[in-house]
């Protein structure tokens, strides 16, 4: 059975290139949308940032975090920008049209 970080990753994984998830739609997959902050803290200490894209998850409001782990938030600006991803000067995604349709993930938490 894998434990709460391993399947935070599992789905950060499946996250599209050109496309953003929130930390609650995370929370939500791996079985508790009140696990939002504990994505946060597990994507601070992303173990393999090279493979567990980080950079793809947003809040609700589609704002990138100014703690990004892995070098602050105009990094995971730049990330987003050479995946496609339109990012505002001030750091927000439009969901609308950047948001990670979850009907492709394959969910078994």
């Amino acid at each position: 059975m894998m434990n709460t970080y391993e399947l935070i990753y599992k789905y950060v994984k499946q996250i599209p290139k050109g496309k953003v998830a929130t930390y609650g739609q995370i929370a939500f997959l791996c079985g508790n949308k009140r696990l939002s902050r504990v994505v946060g803290y597990a994507l601070h200490v992303n173990p393999e940032p090279y493979v567990i894209p980080c950079h793809r998850v947003v809040n609700k409001l589609g704002k990138v975090s100014p703690a990004f782990a892995f070098g602050g938030e105009n990094m995971q600006i730049q990330l987003l920008r050479n995946e496609g991803v339109e990012v505002s000067d001030d750091g927000i995604v439009d969901l609308d049209k950047f948001l990670w349709d979850m009907n492709g993930c394959k969910y078994d938490a």
